[in-house]
């Protein structure tokens, strides 16, 4: 097993979809096939306008053929185990890139940079990842601090940036994967209510909006910010009871079941349609707001 890169852009020729499978062409097949089991990280080009950098981590559960189209193959990636970073994590550090093993003998930047699939060393992935995964308050514990998720326990050796493997199980903690997905989706909708349009911070300096999923995890939704939505607590309790649902166009729809429709309606930003997200990139994909539609939604 080894850790890895996929290069991805949201306009890609290749079929995409990173929280579910990764196409990619014959040639790319004996560097993908020793991520099978691991960990990679997924980059933007810097080519593409306000590129991410690297923006997510996930882990390669199987390789196939393409069903589709001759000479492809997917790298499924394993169910609910896709994060997105916090903080997407540029290229360069300074004048020299993120990942060392980029670098040739000469301290100057290979060719292998230009590969759209390629390994990644230990401690490059983990310092991407560190990266990645901490912003103020830290969600990735360092082995000296990391009593509080599972797998870290008090007297452990002082980390070893070679050796990343022992700590990766907190990527699949349900505690750390909430935390993250409430970060991603709160600073999409600037921590404004999509539904009310109200911006609210506490004494404390919290936003009184929480992070809610279109579709449930349980119900096998992802932690992507593309099935979240910024809610007040009343509009996420009314969402998630099937009161109100949105159409793709983000219209919003009250259900006949509401008791108090005036005050529903009242409720609702003068536009009749729930905030865009900031980046077009993240806002809520149409498959998720189906299922809301057919599964939650009380006509």
């Amino acid at each position: 097993m080894a850790f890895g890169v996929f290069l991805h852009r949201s306009d890609s020729i290749y079929d995409d979809s990173p929280a579910e499978w990764y196409q990619f062409p014959r040639q790319y097949l004996g560097r993908v096939e020793p991520c099978i089991g691991d960990w990679i990280v997924y980059l933007e080009p810097g080519k593409v306008r306000h590129s991410r950098g690297y923006f997510a981590v996930a882990r390669v559960q199987q390789v196939i053929a393409d069903p589709t189209v001759p000479d492809m193959y997917l790298a499924i990636i394993e169910p609910g185990s896709y994060l997105q970073f916090i903080n997407p994590v540029p290229f360069r550090d300074g004048r020299a890139p993120v990942e060392r093993g980029l670098l040739n003998d000469e301290g100057k930047l290979s060719g292998r940079a230009q590969s759209a699939v390629r390994p990644i060393s230990a401690s490059d992935f983990n310092r991407i990842l560190e990266r990645g995964l901490e912003e103020g308050e830290a969600i990735m514990p360092r082995l000296d601090d990391a009593t509080s998720l599972p797998g870290f326990a008090d007297g452990q050796a002082p980390f070893i940036v070679e050796q990343p493997r022992e700590r990766l199980s907190f990527l699949t903690s349900r505690a750390v994967r909430k935390q993250a997905f409430r970060r991603i989706v709160l600073r999409a909708y600037d921590e404004r209510c999509v539904i009310s349009g109200m911006k609210l911070i506490n004494g404390g300096g919290r936003a009184e909006v929480e992070a809610a999923h279109i579709r449930p995890v349980e119900r096998d939704g992802p932690d992507i910010v593309n099935n979240g939505l910024a809610l007040s607590g009343t509009a996420h309790w009314m969402f998630d009871r099937g009161l109100i649902t949105l159409e793709d166009d983000l219209a919003i729809r009250v259900s006949r079941h509401v008791n108090d429709r005036e005050s529903v309606e009242t409720f609702i930003n003068r536009s009749g349609r729930a905030l865009p997200p900031l980046r077009p990139s993240d806002r809520p994909h149409p498959v998720f707001l189906k299922w809301h539609r057919e599964n939650c939604f009380k006509v």
